[in-house]
Formats: structure tokens, sequence, C-alpha cells
């Protein structure tokens, strides 16, 4: 991905090396850990329902690692994240202004290492990067992007683009009203017609993450040969079969809270070719259309 030359945003917050004093039960060993993790909050979702996951039961501190310093890798990552969130606030700007959506308020972004205090309540790095509409801010351990080749073999800066695009959709949906509405259903329904409701959240924010690939490229000529094949990758590895198969041999489509594979990567994709955030109503065909 060329970010050569491109702006740092200054809505970017760095944390690291702070302590936020989270405490966290931790249970299921690390694979559990890491599905927990990518499923329930690689594309932000709903960060009370983790909360409530990851923070409970034994009650282990989890501090952050006192006397931090960032090595090379954790400054170039850090202003990857920085570039790549001034180039969604300059394409949804625009996207906004286009539609007559009224003036787009960008999201803050926190780096944090370790663990975190949001709007939302204490988080940990176990959880991944997530959005918390309740202070319209996307957290981001930087460390996560270093795992992501090791636990579900996605790499490259594209990829990590499309991890922090796919957060900020969760910023555009709570824009437009989608995410409280959809919040709002999900807490008068059972769980696994609330779940449903999530696949389609998560799957329009994966539309939307393609909208900003297409939209930055206009603009940026950013992306560059193989970028998009790391990106679907990554997509086809966060699918809730994929990662229920790899981690317990076995799926519970019931369980779904993200979407299969390959519909997350028909979702990005479909984002990717069209550039055109109205073409991705997740919530107006049916489930099995998705």
């Amino acid at each position: 991905m060329r970010l050569d030359g491109r702006r740092n945003s200054s809505n970017v917050n760095d944390r690291r090396g702070m302590s936020g004093g989270a405490k966290a039960g931790i249970g299921g060993g690390i694979i559990g850990v890491v599905v927990l993790a990518v499923v329930t909050l690689l594309g932000g979702g709903n960060i009370g329902d983790v909360i409530n996951n990851v923070v409970s039961g034994g009650g282990i501190s989890m501090q952050n690692q006192a006397g931090y310093t960032p090595d090379a890798e954790d400054e170039r990552l850090a202003d990857l994240a920085s570039k790549v969130l001034a180039g969604t606030e300059d394409v949804w700007t625009e996207e906004f202004r286009r539609h007559g959506w009224g003036e787009y308020e960008c999201p803050k972004m926190v780096l944090y290492t370790g663990s975190v205090n949001s709007g939302c309540g204490y988080a940990t790095s176990q959880v991944g990067p997530f959005y918390c509409s309740a202070d319209q801010t996307v957290y981001i351990d930087l460390d996560f992007f270093k795992d992501m080749e090791r636990t579900i073999g996605a790499s490259g800066d594209f990829t990590y683009a499309y991890v922090i695009a796919h957060e900020v959709g969760h910023h555009v949906q709570y824009l437009l009203g989608t995410l409280d509405s959809a919040h709002q259903r999900m807490n008068q329904l059972g769980q696994t017609e609330a779940n449903k409701i999530s696949v389609r959240l998560e799957l329009q924010a994966d539309y939307y993450a393609g909208v900003w690939a297409n939209r930055d490229n206009a603009m940026f000529n950013s992306i560059e040969p193989g970028d998009i094949e790391n990106a679907v990758n990554a997509a086809s590895k966060i699918g809730d079969d994929y990662l229920q198969k790899k981690a317990t041999g076995s799926v519970q489509p019931d369980s779904f809270n993200h979407g299969r594979s390959d519909q997350r990567v028909r979702w990005l994709t479909k984002g990717i070719n069209s550039g055109d955030p109205t073409q991705g109503d997740t919530f107006g065909i049916s489930y099995s259309a998705l």
C-alpha cells in the first residue's frame, strides 16, 4: 500500500505505555481468546458483549508493560494507522457531502498497549481492535497487527488498513443511525435472531471498508499489486465458520455474529468494486441472500 507523502490524522490519541488498569478473566486457552477476539471484535460490533465475555470471571490483572518503549516496527505501524485514518477522513467527508448526509464527524483513534479505559468500559488487547460509539473512537493495540499472520495467516499493510477501515465503517453506521437502530432491535430479540442482525452490521462494515479502499485509491493511487488479494485473504480467515472450525473442529451457524468467510469476502469485494456506499444495504435483503 502506497502511503508515502500522505498526511497524518490529527485525531489520534497515543496512549501506548500507559496503564489502563483493567482486569480481565480469560478462559479457554489462547485459541479461545484469539477466536473470541477476532470473531467478536475485529469488526467492532457490540463492545458491551465483549466486555461481558472477556472482563469477567477470575479477575486477572492486565496492566500494561512497565517501561514500554516502541521499536521501529511499532512506530511504522503507528504512522500507518494515522495515515489510514486520515484517508478515511478524506473519503467519508467527500462521500457524506456527495450523498447529502450532512457533515462527516471524524472519529478518534486511540493507540494503546495491554489495556485501555474506553467510553464503553475497560478492555484488554485480547479483544482486538474495536469501535466504541459512546465516545466515537476506534481502539487499537498495534500488536494485533503483528499477531495477525501468526494467528490467522493474514498480513500486509493493506490488510491492516482494511481492519481500520472496517472499524471506521461502524462509525459511519453510527452517524447514519444504523448502529443504534440495530442494537436496539438486538436487545429485543433472542440470541439467535440478534446474531443475525449483528452479521448484517458486520458485513455492511466490510462493505464500507471496501468502499473506502476504492475511493482512497481513486484519490491517492494507494493500492499496489497484491493488496486486494491480501485483504480478501484476511476476510476469508475471519469468517465465523473458519474460526469456529479451526478452534473446535465444527461450526454452529446460530452463533455466527460476523458472517461466514464467503460472505465477508463477497461484501468486501463488492465495496471495492462499486465504491458506492449506497449499494451496501445488508438489511434490505433476506438473510439467506447475504
